[in-house]
């Protein structure tokens, strides 16, 4: 008996700490997360320091640190967390509802569909002009490249969810279609560009690169409130992902209606992304790699690997934003290059390693 009770002690002590450990991860991301978002507003021309930094953002700061701190980077900042983490958040909930380590934004078609969609109205509709003072590509009407890319990106989404819902396809089918579907608006975009003028074309391909400082304060607004919504409704559900790691069958057994939470996941998760990059443009392995280098941390525990993947993306995010800004300065390189640049080395690593802990 002496035994027995000494056995369940250890195992409570052992459970203890185990959940300690997440939770000091998730602490640790978080203070790194803002230690990354001060040092991203203080890099650059200006030279600020980070006391300089927080006395701006406290309103005892200087005219000219308020102007560089609140009208240049600020937005940029924010805008790199909020979508860093609502790109983390939507992969993790889409690799758990379609049992696919490969799920993102990117795989089922969401950015190639927005990409498609800004190319049809910047080449279409006219929605772009290069100034020629500077050799500067701009967005002539950024709401209406917006609103194209959105639908265009919907118009994949929904397409997948059709199958899914009609045809009752398997989710390593619905990957396969989000496959095809990227293809086939990846072979439209092309398209575009091959008949479009010079400076359209150099418009297209600014856009697709992807840019954190294009967004207004009312588009941050809006990203956020989309995330924010889509992050309680996954947190919401994260029983019914731990749930799902074992199998359909012994979620359906625990009363988790599957089919119905992989279609409103597929809907929160596509809808999300697509708001996300018709504001900032293609951003990659954000959402693909940042559940993976938690998972290799924390484990599959959903309770502790959202919030965990979600402050992951968000400092991804901001990493690379501020080594776009700074490795070629004055010269700000292209978001989604440096994601790709940095994310396709690390999302090999995991897959060498081996994507899940054994």
């Amino acid at each position: 008996m002496t035994n027995q009770l000494q056995s369940k002690t250890e195992m409570h002590k052992s459970y203890r700490d185990y959940i300690r450990f997440k939770i000091f991860v998730i602490v640790l991301l978080a203070i790194i997360m803002i230690l990354a978002a001060l040092i991203s507003i203080a890099a650059g021309s200006a030279g600020l320091t980070l006391k300089e930094v927080i006395l701006t953002l406290i309103g005892r700061g200087t005219a000219i640190n308020r102007t560089v701190v609140i009208n240049l980077r600020l937005t940029r900042v924010v805008t790199s967390i909020v979508a860093g983490m609502g790109l983390a958040v939507t992969g993790c909930v889409m690799q758990s509802i379609l049992k696919n380590p490969l799920a993102s934004d990117s795989t089922i078609g969401v950015s190639q569909g927005a990409a498609f969609g800004a190319a049809f109205a910047i080449v279409v509709l006219g929605a772009g002009v290069q100034y020629h003072t500077n050799n500067a590509v701009t967005v002539t009407n950024p709401y209406l490249v917006s609103i194209c890319a959105f639908a265009c990106s919907l118009l994949s989404t929904f397409v997948v969810l059709g199958l899914a819902k009609f045809r009752e396809v398997s989710p390593e089918t619905m990957i396969l279609s989000g496959v095809a579907l990227s293809a086939l608006f990846g072979g439209g975009t092309a398209i575009m560009q091959y008949f479009a003028s010079d400076v359209s074309l150099a418009t297209i391909v600014f856009w697709t690169f992807g840019d954190m400082g294009r967004t207004s304060w009312t588009q941050v607004l809006i990203i956020s409130i989309v995330v924010l919504l889509s992050g309680v409704y996954a947190f919401i559900n994260r029983w019914n992902y731990n749930a799902l790691q074992s199998g359909e069958n012994s979620a359906k057994g625990l009363g988790v209606n599957v089919d119905s939470m992989r279609l409103m996941g597929m809907v929160v998760c596509s809808f999300t992304s697509a708001v996300i990059v018709s504001f900032v443009g293609i951003i990659n392995f954000v959402g693909l790699v940042s559940p993976h280098v938690m998972r290799r941390i924390i484990g599959n525990d959903y309770r502790y690997l959202l919030p965990a993947s979600a402050l992951m993306g968000a400092i991804m995010l901001l990493f690379s934003d501020t080594v776009a800004r700074l490795v070629v300065a004055p010269v700000v390189l292209p978001i989604g290059a440096i994601t790709s640049f940095l994310g396709a080395p690390l999302f090999l690593y995991l897959i060498y390693k081996g994507v899940e802990r054994r």
